[in-house]
């Protein structure tokens, strides 16, 4: 007979101190520890395995994230559920699934450091991420009695970086990482600035992860940020209209506009090369990371360099940002050939893994230098070297043409750059957000071929398919009748003006690479210098690494312009010695001229495949 419940007074308080959502029917086991480091801070790390998991290896990310959010998707009894999507295949085969709260985030201890500086000139405090990696991995094989001692890392974006980290100095149980879309080196590319031009959708993230109480997105409200930010006048100007300069993190970066030592000692592509790389490591992207597009690509050619045989291999899929851990049956207006993010995590990221930290694996099959995914053809292809292209000039000709052979009249093209009406980056309104923000590197850019201010070559329709898997370099023979400028090149796949099989595609403008070069820095860029008026400079530097196939019938084309605004802050025109301090009577129209042919050639040297 069942024993009748203890009566209850009305008055007593409904609150409870806890309750445990992992019910006793759960098919998981999850724990909540404090992990110690070596100066005594503790890290919160949840541990997740299937029940009746043994001698499992153990898959470790260190998020600035939330680990319980990383572990709590769906509250719900299935392991399958309460993890992220591409933990599922893991999981399911005896992995024991490892979130960390780095230090000072979330529930773990510490300070926290916006990309924390190695050990070295920046931080002498003895303690980084790779430390704190280390003393991970080492509490967990030694607590863990269901693990096998062996340990693999993963992540993207900024779990990419720790990831990298955690190869600096590696635990002995490290046998193989996978750093997704990894920060590496957030001045010449990746989160902050591109090539010297400040990327301001970072002011967004700085105030949602550096605030105790009352961060988020900055305040603004919903109208197109294009206006926003030209109100505020320059991207400093825009940081004090709304607090943001007293977050550490800003200052910083507005007190180091240069690639100066700052920058430098925190670029983990230069760390790992001055190290002998041992732990085998994919690192990997998307062909449309709209964040860090410089990071995987920058560690694969910096390792390479220092160490050919270095166990290292590149894998670049049709995705945006961290898009290898979602669907990856299309991106925007493009559609691919089935699930590649699936495709690539089980064909590829799992058996890298399995061979390595499973007990009593099958052999390794050897590493190609690159497993990147052919858009345009739609394919994945493997590669023993990487870039897998031979350079090939297309040179910017007459009449808006573009041709594989060098013109040989010199001649020239101008447009008014003017700050009052930058170029947008997408077209407007303007919301750095949500799937606009996610797909508008393959967003048709027929919004902007006509404007004046962009300067728009291409080639005749093409008879025969060119392939290019690399990273297109441009070299740009400008001048500005200005002190400074700012040069963008797209470099956009032209789909047939009539195409019935996809006719939401026909005219279609696909944007295969586009990058900024800020002018300043034409001399070097920890060295900014002022340009001279109406001089003709090469301007030098490279789109993302792609895998692309311009198919017969469409047509290569090459957009030049000066601003990709507001993603990137407007150049004044005039000479600043910092543009986050620039003023309204700085910005100033210029003339911008782009020469063709003779000794003043411009051009985009492709990586075409030889197929």
């Amino acid at each position: 007979m069942a024993q009748a419940a203890p009566p209850l007074d009305p008055m007593a308080s409904d609150k409870v101190a806890s309750y445990d959502w992992v019910r006793p029917e759960a098919d998981y086991v999850r724990r909540e520890v404090m992990v110690p480091m070596r100066d005594g801070t503790k890290l919160f790390t949840v541990i997740v395995m299937r029940k009746g998991t043994k001698d499992a290896p153990i898959l470790l990310s260190r998020t600035p994230y939330n680990a319980t959010g990383h572990t709590s998707r769906n509250r719900s009894q299935k392991i399958e559920e309460i993890l992220p999507v591409m933990d599922a295949p893991f999981v399911n085969d005896g992995y024991i699934r490892v979130y960390q709260d780095i230090r000072g985030m979330q529930k773990s201890e510490g300070d926290y450091v916006m990309t924390r500086p190695a050990r070295g000139p920046l931080n002498k405090t003895g303690i980084d991420h790779s430390t704190d990696a280390y003393d991970t991995i080492d509490w967990l094989v030694q607590n863990l009695a269901e693990s096998n001692g062996k340990v693999a890392v993963i992540g993207s974006s900024y779990l990419g970086f720790t990831t990298l980290m955690a190869l600096i100095d590696p635990h002995p149980a490290l046998k193989a990482a996978v750093p997704q879309s990894p920060m590496a080196d957030g001045w010449i590319g990746d989160d902050w600035f591109h090539n010297g031009a400040f990327r301001t959708f970072g002011f967004d993230f700085a105030l949602s992860q550096m605030v105790e109480k009352g961060g988020g997105d900055v305040p603004r409200g919903s109208g197109d940020e294009y206006d926003q930010f030209l109100e505020a006048v320059s991207s400093g100007g825009y940081a004090r209209r709304w607090g943001l300069d007293a977050l550490p993190v800003v200052r910083k970066m507005m007190l180091h506009p240069a690639y100066d030592a700052y920058w430098q000692e925190q670029a983990v592509d230069k760390l790992l090369a001055k190290r002998k790389l041992t732990v085998p490591t994919l690192v990997m992207l998307g062909q449309w990371d709209q964040e860090d597009s410089y990071g995987a690509p920058a560690v694969f050619k910096a390792v390479k360099e220092a160490q050919p045989d270095a166990p290292i291999m590149l894998g670049i899929g049709p995705w945006r940002h961290s898009g290898a851990n979602y669907e990856g049956t299309s991106l925007g207006a493009l559609k691919f050939e089935g699930d590649t993010a699936l495709q690539f995590r089980l064909n590829w990221i799992k058996p890298f893994l399995d061979c390595r930290v499973k007990t009593d694996p099958a052999p390794c099959a050897p590493m190609p230098a690159a497993v990147t995914y052919a858009t345009g053809a739609d394919r994945w292809e493997v590669d023993a070297k990487w870039p897998a292209g031979i350079e090939t000039p297309l040179y910017l000709a007459p009449r808006g043409a573009l041709s594989w052979t060098k013109p040989d009249k010199a001649g020239a093209d101008s447009y008014v750059s003017d700050p009052a009406s930058p170029v947008p980056f997408m077209a407007r309104p303007v919301h750095m957000d949500g799937d606009q923000w996610k797909t508008w590197l393959v967003a048709d850019q027929r919004f902007a071929s006509n404007r004046p201010d962009v300067l728009t070559y291409t080639t005749p329709v093409l008879d025969k398919p060119v392939h290019i898997k690399g990273a297109p370099r441009i070299d740009l023979a400008a001048a500005t009748s200005g002190r400074d400028s700012d040069f963008v090149v797209k470099l956009i796949d032209v789909y047939p003006r009539e195409l019935s099989a996809q006719p939401g595609m026909a005219g279609y403008q696909l944007g295969v690479g586009i990058e900024i070069f800020r002018g300043r820095y034409v001399h070097g860029f920890a060295t900014p210098a002022p340009l001279e008026p109406g001089k003709t400079y090469r301007f030098g530097w490279s789109l993302p690494h792609v895998n692309h196939v311009f198919r017969p019938g469409h047509r290569i084309m090459v957009q030049v312009q000066s601003s990709l605004y507001p993603l990137y802050d407007r150049n004044p025109q005039t000479w600043v010695p910092s543009i986050f301090e620039a003023q309204a009577g700085d910005y100033q129209k210029a003339t911008q001229t782009v020469r063709y042919g003779g000794a003043d050639a411009s051009a985009v040297w492709l990586p075409v495949a030889k197929d």
